[in-house]
């Protein structure tokens, strides 16, 4: 749980920094997509995380 905690919380700081670098001059639509993309694509890792941690040992 930790490392999934910590995961999202770099996740989101380094989408964050991304965004407001490539996506300062631009158009507002443009932004919403960018970041409508980066708030759904952290789902995939977390899944693999989680399913990692409640495979049978």
């Amino acid at each position: 749980m930790i490392f999934l905690v910590t995961f999202v919380v770099v996740y989101v700081f380094v989408a964050m920094v991304i965004g407001d670098l490539t996506m300062a001059d631009k158009h507002w639509s443009l932004k919403l997509i960018f970041f409508a993309i980066a708030g759904l694509i952290w789902v995939i890792p977390a899944g693999m995380i989680i399913s990692w941690t409640y495979k049978k040992r």
